[in-house]
C-alpha cells in the first residue's frame, strides 16, 4: 500500500494549484442567470492548468462518453496526450465503457482497441461492483468523470463511492473531475434513503433528489465515514456554474448519460416519472424519443388525466393530453393514452412529488389502482422499495394516504439534508 501521508501531500499540494478555479467559479455568481453561461468542465479546467497535477503519475480513469471536454474530446483521450500524463488503465460502470448497455445488463472486462489499454468493468459478471487491487495495481491516481443526473437510485453515484472505498483501501488517490448536477444545485426532494435498504440502487443516505455535483457528493461520502476506507481525495470544480443552473443553462451539449436518458432536460423526467416505472402498468416512453416525458395506457382518458393532474396547480410543470401508437417494444403496437410532461420552469417544479400525484391522477380519473392491479400479477416490491429507499412510502400509498401529505412528510429530511450537506458545497 503507498504511504497516505505522501497521498495527503499529493492533495494538498493539487489544492493550491486549483484555488484560483475555486475563486474564478465564486466570481461568475455575479453573472445572471438570463445571461448565457460558459460553464467549463473540470477536465477543461484541469487543462488550463496545464495538467500540472498530474504530471508523472501512472492514472486510471474511471469515465464513460458523458466524460468529455467542453469541445466534445473524450476525457480519457485527453488526458492520454497530455504531457507527462501516463494513463494506464480505462474503468466502466453500468452501461460500459461505451455506454451502449442496457440498464442492469452486466458488462465484461474488454481492451480499448486504438490504445491496447485494458477497460475494467465496474458493473461485470456477478456482485463486483468495485476495482479490485489487482485492478488498481500500478496506478498512482484514478480520475473520475462521469456526467450524472442528480437522481439517487442513478448507479454511477454509487459506483463513485465504492470506488472511492476500494482506493482509500489501496493508498490510490482520487480526482474527481465535477460537472453539473443537471436538476441544479438547490433541488433537494424525497426522503433520505433508510440504511436497511441499502443497495446498488441506492447506496448512501441521501434524498432522492440530493442537489451535489458529484464533487461534492464524493467530498461528502469521505466527511460522512458512509464508507470504510477514506482516499486521498481532490476536486477539480467547474468554473462558472452556479447552484441555480439546470442543464440548459449551462451552455454545454448534453451526451446521452444511458440509453434511456438521451436529452439534457432527460434527468428532470426521469425523476418525475422513473418511480412509476417499478410498479408497472403504464407506459412511460423508455426506449423512444419520449423517454420518461409520458404517462400512458390503452386505458386511461387524456383529457381527464390531464385536467386532474393540471388541477393540482404544481408549479412548474403542465400535463398535456396524450395519445400515440407506440412501437411493439414499448407497448405491443398498443395505442398508449395519457399525459405528456412540458417544464415550464424546471427550477421550480417538484420532481418527486409528480409520481405520487400521478398515480392519485389515475385511479381516480380511471378507477385503477396500480399498486393492486401489480399484487394480482405477483408482483414484487423488492425494486420499487430499494429505488424508493424504504417501504414506507409504498405502504403509505397502498394505504391511500394522500400525496400531499406524504410530500410534506418529506420535509424534515430535506431541511436536515440542506443543513447538513453545507460543509461540502463548493459552488454558490
Amino acid at each position: 500500500m503507498r504511504s497516505l501521508s505522501t497521498a495527503a501531500s499529493w492533495v494538498a499540494a493539487v489544492a493550491l494549484l486549483i484555488c484560483h478555479a475555486v475563486f474564478a467559479t465564486d466570481a461568475a455568481a455575479a453573472t445572471p442567470k438570463s445571461a448565457k453561461a460558459t460553464v467549463l468542465p473540470g477536465i477543461d479546467v484541469l487543462e488550463s492548468l496545464d495538467f500540472a497535477p498530474l504530471r508523472g503519475k501512472r492514472v486510471g480513469v474511471l469515465t464513460n462518453p458523458t466524460g468529455v471536454t467542453r469541445a466534445g474530446e473524450p476525457t480519457w483521450r485527453r488526458l492520454a496526450r497530455a504531457p507527462g500524463v501516463k494513463v494506464v488503465a480505462l474503468f466502466g460502470a453500468e452501461h460500459g465503457f461505451d455506454g451502449r448497455a442496457r440498464a442492469g445488463v452486466e458488462v465484461p472486462n474488454a481492451i480499448e482497441p486504438s490504445t491496447r489499454l485494458p477497460i475494467y468493468s465496474l458493473y461485470g459478471q456477478g456482485p463486483l461492483r468495485r476495482p479490485t487491487p489487482r485492478m488498481l495495481e500500478g496506478i498512482d491516481v484514478m480520475v473520475y468523470d462521469i456526467q450524472d443526473t442528480g437522481c439517487r437510485s442513478y448507479t454511477y453515484i454509487s459506483t463513485l463511492g465504492l470506488m472511492l472505498d476500494a482506493c482509500g483501501a489501496a493508498g490510490v488517490a482520487v480526482m474527481v473531475l465535477d460537472r453539473p448536477n443537471p436538476l441544479g444545485g438547490t433541488r433537494v426532494e424525497g426522503a433520505r434513503l433508510d440504511p436497511r435498504f441499502k443497495s446498488f440502487v441506492g447506496q448512501w443516505p441521501i434524498p432522492y433528489a440530493y442537489g451535489l455535483t458529484a464533487g461534492e457528493l464524493a467530498r461528502m461520502i469521505q466527511g460522512e465515514r458512509w464508507i470504510t476506507n477514506r482516499c486521498a481525495l481532490t476536486v477539480v470544480p467547474m468554473r462558472g456554474w452556479t447552484r441555480s443552473m439546470t442543464w440548459n443553462d449551462t451552455g454545454l451539449r448534453w451526451v446521452a448519460s444511458s440509453p434511456n436518458v438521451p436529452y439534457g432536460n432527460s434527468p428532470l423526467y426521469l425523476v418525475a416519472t422513473g418511480m412509476l416505472g417499478e410498479i408497472g402498468g403504464v407506459n412511460l416512453g423508455t426506449g423512444s424519443p419520449l423517454s420518461f416525458q409520458i404517462i400512458g395506457a390503452p386505458y386511461l382518458d387524456p383529457r381527464r388525466l390531464a385536467a386532474a393532474l393540471n388541477a393540482q396547480k404544481l408549479s412548474g410543470v403542465t400535463f398535456h393530453p396524450f395519445a400515440q401508437d407506440m412501437n411493439r417494444s414499448e407497448a405491443d403496437g398498443q395505442e398508449v393514452r395519457g399525459v405528456r410532461l412540458e417544464f415550464t420552469r424546471p427550477d421550480t417544479a417538484p420532481l418527486v412529488a409528480i409520481n405520487l400525484y400521478a398515480l392519485e391522477a389515475i385511479k381516480k380519473t380511471s378507477g385503477r389502482d396500480l399498486f393492486r392491479q401489480a399484487v394480482s400479477r405477483g408482483k414484487s416490491w423488492t425494486m420499487f422499495d430499494k429505488v424508493a429507499g424504504s417501504d414506507s412510502l409504498r405502504r403509505q400509498l397502498q394505504a391511500g394516504r394522500s400525496a400531499k401529505d406524504i410530500v410534506r412528510s418529506w420535509r424534515t429530511d430535506e431541511v436536515a439534508f440542506r443543513e447538513r450537506r453545507q460543509p461540502y458545497l463548493l459552488y454558490p
